[in-house]
């Protein structure tokens, strides 16, 4: 079984994944993390030399790359790689997508504590956050609303995470 975690981040995407591949003895692929490591950049550095278009373009390829080349695995997406390239129609093809929908007021909080890691937001301050948050939210639901499975984050437990996917 292959599971896909979308979602906007800083909804724990990456939290729950690693959870998940413990539970359920499967390999865990943090997609973010696996760009980095095969390009040797880092997200923000990626963003500045490259541009997003080409991140954008490093992530579809290593998501199929490693989704073609594993049988089972759990992998915490990035916030758009569901959005790009009708990657929400492949993961869909190839495995279970479960979108973590995280409330709008939780996602200002997180996020502002880690601004600094996300280049998209680095530069925002708590308003811009908020309307950015917002947008990008709208703009994104209907791709996130495809998944497979919804769950509400609040309150998640891997149990029921868990519980939520395999009797879908």
């Amino acid at each position: 079984m292959k599971i896909f975690l979308i979602g906007f981040m800083g909804t724990g995407k990456t939290h729950w994944g690693r959870q998940l591949s413990e539970k359920l003895g499967m390999p865990f692929f943090d997609l973010d993390e696996q760009v980095v490591s095969h390009t040797g950049k880092s997200i923000p550095e990626i963003f500045h030399t490259d541009g997003e278009e080409r991140f954008r373009e490093m992530e579809k390829e290593i998501l199929h790359l490693i989704t073609l080349s594993h049988d089972s695995f759990v992998m915490a997406c990035g916030g758009g790689t569901p959005c790009y390239f009708n990657n929400i129609d492949f993961m869909n093809d190839e495995g279970v997508t479960v979108w973590i929908n995280t409330h709008h007021d939780i996602l200002v909080q997180r996020l502002m504590k880690e601004k600094e890691q996300r280049p998209l937001i680095s530069n925002l301050d708590e308003n811009q956050l908020q309307h950015f948050i917002s947008r990008k939210l709208a703009d994104r639901r209907i791709y996130y609303e495809q998944a497979s499975i919804h769950v509400e984050e609040e309150p998640l437990e891997v149990e029921r995470l868990i519980e939520k996917i395999f009797h879908a």
